[in-house]
């Protein structure tokens, strides 16, 4: 389905994984061209994972430049990031004023990993939309082979069993974001639309029931 009727409705994000303001304008240019648009309403740099990244991105020549150039040419309205990590996170919400991040609000990463508490409160500090990736994910596959017959265009192992799905649903929107992002794979994204649509808030021991039921489970991102 074309989206050029509709763009006017739709709230349209973007991303480029590109560290570097040439890379970066060609990916934008390209993106712009491919969904026949003349802006996105969000663009981000993506899976921001190391601190590499972030003194590439924000040095000279770096990816930010192009992203604040487009801003004032009207190719974009809003500025954000997706993180896999935690303290290259919480640096990059400390050296610019970005509209809004995306990163990963998960029962097992939260418990196992301790990722995901710090970000949340210095991303309301600043005022920052918090975008929610990964409810449904539970660990990572354990070999190839098994991804390949489970849910090859999965590359964690989502979660199979409907209640368990439906609190690790319940405990994304729970907590304090603004939005949440349903999964990519079709088959995962019908069960987290379905789920959405029947959302009550967790109990504080519904919560920590959930975290305590992760144990022994390795989260796919560790803060």
């Amino acid at each position: 389905m074309p989206l050029q009727p509709y763009r006017n409705k739709a709230f349209l994000a973007c991303k480029t994984q590109k560290r570097d303001a040439v890379g970066a304008r060609q990916e934008l240019e390209n993106s712009l061209r491919v969904l026949k648009t003349d802006h996105f309403d969000l663009y981000q740099l993506h899976a921001m994972s190391k601190m590499e990244d972030v003194d590439i991105v924000l040095g000279t020549g770096g990816a930010l430049e192009i992203f604040l150039k487009a801003r004032e040419e009207g190719k974009v309205r809003f500025l954000g990031f997706s993180a896999h990590n935690e303290e290259v996170a919480l640096r990059l919400l400390d050296k610019f004023p970005f509209d809004s991040v995306l990163f990963p609000i998960n029962y097992v990463c939260m418990a196992q990993g301790h990722f995901g508490p710090r970000l949340l409160a210095k991303a309301k500090e600043k005022n920052v939309a918090r975008l929610a990736l990964k409810a449904l994910a539970y660990t990572r596959w354990t070999s190839k082979e098994e991804k390949k017959s489970n849910n090859p265009k999965c590359w964690y192992q989502p979660i199979s069993d409907l209640e368990q799905a439906r609190q690790a649903l319940r405990f994304t929107l729970s907590e304090d974001i603004t939005a949440a992002i349903p999964p990519g794979d079709e088959r995962v994204y019908r069960i987290a639309q379905t789920l959405a649509a029947q959302f009550t808030p967790l109990s504080a021991d519904e919560r920590e029931a959930l975290l305590a039921s992760s144990k022994d489970v390795m989260p796919i991102f560790r803060g």
